[in-house]
């Protein structure tokens, strides 16, 4: 374990670049933890409400692509901090809530997830989730899956020629799942009682990981016994289990994967 703490809730550790710190989301904060001397850091962005845990690093490595809560819009802000700008909300419906999980390798595209709710002054209800693009400029909005089936986590292959979800579309509980970047050729990969969810690939694209939760699990809530769990080669079918932890949302939501593909980053949640 790299560092434990009781006082501040980190989720959803991306890897930078450079392999040298993780990215991590906590009170509506971005904070880098450096992997020689482990200690949080803040990252102080401007023009931006408080962030969510969805949040991709930009391959240019100098930058990120961040959602916010509030506005649900999405930005893009130098990782070494400084004045974010947003993306989002430039065109696609009105009132969309956005939840961003993926970026193409060139960095040309974002995957995210385009949430339509009911929102009042003490609660969200969400009533559609699809997942839609948009180019990183925030122009080009498409939504690219449709038919109402609860979707989750796109990410693209580190080739750019898919994008991996979750959904419920052949199942009544989240399997892996993949589609072309317009939406084509939709391929269901896992066959399991697991609620499986936010595939990731490491960076050469030999392995994936995702998280699978006990069976009859609804959505991705916190606090539960998960696995995560290891594909080689592209082989779905055998995925492994590598670790039991106590966690479930925040674990995972981003890729954690380190530049070498060598090693996995999670954040787990132990309880007395």
């Amino acid at each position: 374990m790299i560092l434990e703490t009781a006082d501040l809730l980190l989720e959803a550790p991306n890897w930078t670049r450079q392999g040298d710190a993780l990215i991590l989301n906590g009170k509506g904060l971005l904070w880098r933890l450096p992997l020689d001397e482990p200690g949080l850091q803040v990252i102080d962005l401007q023009g931006v409400p408080p962030l969510n845990n969805d949040h991709v690093l930009d391959p240019d490595g100098a930058h990120i692509f961040v959602s916010a809560y509030d506005d649900w819009q999405l930005y893009r802000a130098p990782l070494a901090g400084g004045v974010a700008v947003q993306l989002s909300g430039k065109e696609g419906p009105d009132g969309l809530l956005h939840f961003l999980h993926g970026v193409s390798p060139d960095g040309r595209q974002l995957a995210f997830v385009g949430v339509r709710a009911l929102i009042t002054d003490d609660s969200v209800t969400f009533l559609s989730a699809e997942i839609c693009t948009i180019g990183s400029d925030g122009s080009g909005f498409r939504q690219i899956t449709s038919g109402g089936a609860p979707t989750d986590g796109p990410e693209y292959s580190p080739d750019g020629a898919w994008i991996y979800f979750n959904t419920e579309a052949f199942s009544s509980h989240a399997q892996i799942a993949r589609m072309r970047p317009d939406g084509s050729e939709i391929e269901r990969l896992t066959h399991a009682p697991t609620v499986d969810w936010f595939p990731h690939f490491s960076p050469d694209g030999g392995l994936a990981a995702y998280l699978a939760y006990p069976p009859g699990t609804k959505g991705h809530p916190a606090d539960l016994w998960v696995e995560l769990k290891l594909v080689r080669d592209g082989d779905w079918s055998a995925a492994v289990p590598v670790a039991r932890i106590f966690g479930g949302q925040g674990t995972i939501n981003v890729n954690s994967w380190s530049p070498d593909s060598r090693r996995f980053a999670f954040v787990a949640y132990p309880m007395d």
